[in-house]
Order: structure tokens, then C-alpha cells, then sequence
């Protein structure tokens, strides 16, 4: 969903929608995952990593950090510490949330002042070559018109976790293709849409919204995979020569599909996974971003998903990179809310770009050097 928070040869233009936009494994997970080396001491919050060093820093050695508007900040915190104050075991957290209390939304001063008074930064490098910078890449929330039934206009369907996989799942699952071929998933579909391909990106993403013709947003959430490995489709078309380097784009990826609409399914079958989708209770408000890994939703600009080998899910990171395709600067204080199992490397991030077709535009291009600074209570 993105940073070179992962090395930079690992996501080039051609790995877009495959490494760099995060694969929907995202599973709820509120704990950090158990140590793996002590690489850092950090106060009297151990943080270790196996891949990653940690350096503790002043404020002003942070670029951006005196400039942000920590108002935007705020709400993402608050979510996190919705999932960190369970954390029984890990009592620092609870006591840095408890101090939220008090403290004014709008106030952005008294925000900052918060996490410096609380909070030790540390600059974040890979272990094994020392490089505080890495790449960071987008993901975001697909929006779509759709139907509950089939129709002229909506006719391709998302499906349903099949519930003959419940009891007993194939193994091995069959690929996309053969599932599209044997139609064995009738009976299974969920919702209905116009578009293949944005299914398809849909898939990627793990999750998205559908707008039914009566007004109505259905939010769905990932159900689960054939358990087949992802490939990239946006690879199966520069393997073909059909699109340039420069075109691996999502928006590259959907003109050629446009333009040669008898070869979508092909295109879409050079990737064998398949994702399923459940409906998620009308509870989870349509106004809030998807439920991220930590069992909290997404706040857009503000959340990212991250390598929970490199850092604690939850904790805030301080991150400096620049926009898709740019070289304006962006600084701001966001929440590892997130991972994926695209996301990997000491310095790397997915940033989450919020929903819809303007997110996506922005997501589908960010490839970005960047570099991350953790916040950890003192």
C-alpha cells in the first residue's frame, strides 16, 4: 500500500501494483512481534530489530518536523492508542495515551509539545549497509459504482470466500484461471461492478467501497486468497513489450487495458492469485478509513503500513519523503497502522493516501526516496 524504507532496487517502476502497492494480506495483529535481536536499548521502551538501527536524535535534527500541522496528526494517534492501551504487557504505551487527556484537537502546539515532552526520536537505518533512506510507496481505498445484481451495466463480479473452502480448501487452489474457467465460483458473488481491471486493482488493494445506485456504501474487507503467489500483471505486459517502463503504472495499466479490451482476461490471469470479500457490518462507518492491521481505521495521509520486523505497529513515525512524481516535500508525522507482505526492509513504507480516484492517481505513482524517524515513549 508506499519508501525506501525498503532498498530502492527493490521496487522500480515495473513493480507497481506488485511490491509497491501492498498485496491484501493485511490481517488484524495488536501485538509487536517478538524480538529478534538487541540492536537498540530505547529508554525504558526496548524496541530490537534484526535489520534495523535505531539512533537516538534531537528534534531539530528531524527536517520537518518544527513545520508540521500536528492537528492533522492528532485523530491518527488517538486510533492508535485505542489498540495500544490493550497492550497489557507493554504498560508504556498505555501510560504515553493516557496523556492524551486534555489536550485540544486544534491545538497544535500543545500536540507537539505532547510528543516531545514523551517521546525519544530515533533516526531508523538498515543494519546491513548503514543507508538511513529508502523507498516509499502509496496505497489506497478503491471506490466503486456497483450493484447487487447483475446487470447490463455491472458485470463483473467480486466473490464471497467460497464456503466449500470453509470446510476444506483444494490444495493446491486453483489458479484465477482456472477458477474464471470452471465457474465454480457461481453462487459466491457479492456485488457487482462495470470493470474488470479496477476489480482487479481492487483485489490488490484488499479492500474498497461500493456505491450502489440507491446511495447506499457498501464497505468490503479482505476474506482471504487461493493461497496462490501473487504475480504482476503490470510485469506480464513489460514481459510482452506491450508497455514501456514509464507506462508499469496503475494508469498506464488501464489505458492498455482500454485500449485492447479482448485481452484483459489474459492480462488478469497472468496473476494466479485470487482474493476474496466479506461485507463489513454497517457499524463500520462509510466515512472512516479501512480497518488497518492494528484493528483500527485508516486515516488518510496520515497512516502508514510497515515491515513489523523493522517497526512497532501502532507507534508513531516521523517521515520525510517527497509527492509521486515530484520533488515537493513531504514531512509529516504518521502512525504505523498497517503492513502487508510486500512491505519489507528497514526503511520502508506504504503511505496511505485515503480512498477513491484521486488517492489512487497518487498512490499508483509514488515511488519515492524517503527516510523515517520513530517515536517511542521515554
Amino acid at each position: 500500500m508506499v519508501s525506501s524504507f525498503l532498498s530502492i532496487l527493490a521496487c522500480t517502476g515495473i513493480l507497481l501494483l506488485t511490491s509497491c502497492s501492498t498485496p491484501p494480506t493485511r490481517t488484524a495483529n495488536n501485538q509487536i512481534p517478538a524480538n529478534r535481536s538487541a540492536t537498540a536499548s530505547l529508554g525504558n521502551a526496548p524496541y530490537t530489530s534484526a535489520i534495523t538501527g535505531f539512533k537516538a536524535v534531537d528534534w531539530q535534527q528531524i527536517s520537518g518536523w518544527q513545520t508540521d500541522d500536528f492537528t492533522q496528526a492528532w485523530p491518527a494517534w488517538l486510533k492508535s492508542c485505542e489498540a495500544l492501551r490493550k497492550r497489557k504487557s507493554e504498560v508504556q504505551w498505555a501510560q504515553v495515551c493516557a496523556k492524551v487527556n486534555g489536550i485540544a484537537v486544534e491545538d497544535g502546539g500543545a500536540i507537539r509539545r505532547y510528543f516531545e515532552t514523551n517521546f525519544q526520536a530515533y533516526e531508523t537505518s538498515a543494519l546491513s549497509n548503514n543507508n538511513n533512506s529508502g523507498l516509499v510507496t502509496g496505497y489506497y481505498e478503491p471506490v466503486m459504482n456497483g450493484s447487487r445484481q447483475r446487470t447490463s451495466e455491472f458485470s463483473v463480479p467480486l466473490y464471497a470466500y467460497p464456503k466449500a473452502w470453509e470446510k476444506v480448501k483444494p490444495n493446491p487452489a486453483p489458479t484465477r484461471a482456472q477458477l474464471m474457467s470452471a465457474n465454480s465460483l457461481a453462487g459466491s458473488e457479492l456485488v457487482w461492478v462495470q470493470d474488470p481491471v479496477a476489480a482487479a486493482f481492487m483485489q490488490i488493494q484488499g479492500s474498497g467501497k461500493i456505491r450502489l445506485n440507491d446511495g447506499q456504501v457498501l464497505r468490503l474487507g479482505f476474506a482471504g486468497t487461493n493461497d496462490q503467489p501473487f504475480k504482476s500483471f503490470a510485469q506480464w505486459l513489460l514481459n510482452q513489450a506491450y508497455i514501456t517502463r514509464s507506462e508499469a503504472t496503475m494508469q498506464g495499466i488501464q489505458q492498455w487495458a482500454r485500449n485492447n479490451p479482448n485481452r484483459v482476461e489474459e492480462m488478469l490471469n497472468a496473476n494466479p492469485r485470487f482474493v476474496f470479500f466479506k461485507i463489513l457490518p454497517s457499524n463500520v462507518a462509510a466515512d472512516l478509513g479501512p480497518i488497518g492491521a492494528l484493528g483500527v481505521p485508516l486515516t488518510a495521509e496520515r497512516s502508514i503500513a510497515v515491515d513489523l520486523r523493522s517497526l512497532p505497529l501502532g507507534a508513531p513515525v516521523f517521515l520525510s519523503t517527497t509527492r509521486p512524481s515530484s520533488t515537493q516535500i513531504l514531512q509529516r508525522l504518521v502512525m504505523a497502522q498497517d503492513t502487508g507482505t510486500a512491505i519489507v526492509g528497514a526503511v520502508r513504507a506504504d503511505y496511505y493516501w485515503g480512498s477513491g480516484e484521486a488517492a489512487g492517481e497518487l498512490a499508483g505513482r509514488m515511488k519515492q526516496v524517503g527516510q523515517a524517524w520513530l517515536l517511542l515513549p521515554r
